[in-house]
């Protein structure tokens, strides 16, 4: 399932049985006080995990590639931590693996964003257009921070006062509970600002929002069990977004 452990040659096996390739795309920024910087990075990598056991189930092939892990982090300036390249280079970047992926003939790329940062969304989209002009070919994005699919997440996602917050706190305590400073997490205080309208209001980073420890939401309200239902939409969303390409693979430009 993993990508980075086949050899090439089972790799040209795979691409020949019309194998479906899921990219997971995090972040390296912080998460409060109380989360890793990988927090992204995670969430992504265990969603194509399990949205490409739901693509085999269904009797495809699917590899998880290794995970985008450096994207757009200007919202998280002033903090230490936050490891990113500008839009343009994010963009330019990804358009570049994608058509590399789609040139080699595998049968559909599938991005698993977990990073929902305005300015990484914008650079995901562009590079979807760059990568689908220059191959003739689809790459599929299921964006979470559409409407349609926003509604089938939590109240905390949905009210956009969710960066660490009981959301990503939860997925993270499905995965990796070691990584939680549960300390530290069941005394903070929940922050209801909306980064929705906080952006809305024309602030560019979590200090201008006043978000000054890194999170809003209620971190402290987080359970391992509301992350394992999360992931189950999550990986939904991607293996219905997959094996409806599967069945219409025309482009759409």
């Amino acid at each position: 399932m993993r990508f980075e452990d086949l050899t090439t040659e089972e790799a040209a096996r795979a691409r020949d049985a019309g194998a479906v390739l899921l990219l997971p795309v995090g972040s390296i920024e912080p998460h409060g006080p109380h989360l890793p910087l990988s927090t992204d990075v995670l969430i992504a990598e265990e969603t194509a995990r399990r949205a490409a056991e739901r693509v085999e189930e269904a009797g495809f092939t699917a590899l998880v590639l290794p995970a985008v892990r450096y994207s757009t982090v200007e919202f998280s300036e002033g903090f230490a931590g936050a490891v990113g390249a500008s839009s343009e280079n994010a963009a330019a970047a990804l358009a570049d693996l994608l058509v590399s992926l789609l040139g080699q003939g595998f049968r559909a790329v599938a991005l698993v964003n977990a990073h929902l940062e305005p300015a990484h969304i914008a650079s995901l989209r562009a590079a979807v257009k760059t990568a689908a002009e220059r191959t003739r070919r689809n790459v599929l994005f299921p964006d979470i921070t559409r409407r349609a699919l926003a509604a089938r997440l939590t109240d905390e996602f949905r009210s956009g006062a969710c960066h660490a917050g009981r959301y990503e706190t939860s997925l993270v305590l499905a995965v990796r509970p070691d990584l939680v400073k549960d300390d530290i997490r069941a005394g903070l205080p929940p922050v209801d600002t909306s980064l929705v309208e906080a952006i809305q209001d024309g602030k560019r980073t979590f200090l201008e929002a006043g978000i000054d420890r890194a999170y809003c939401g209620d971190p402290a309200s987080a359970s391992a069990e509301e992350g394992e239902e999360t992931y189950e939409i999550l990986a939904a969303i991607v293996a219905e977004a997959v094996l409806a390409e599967l069945e219409d693979p025309e482009p759409r430009h």
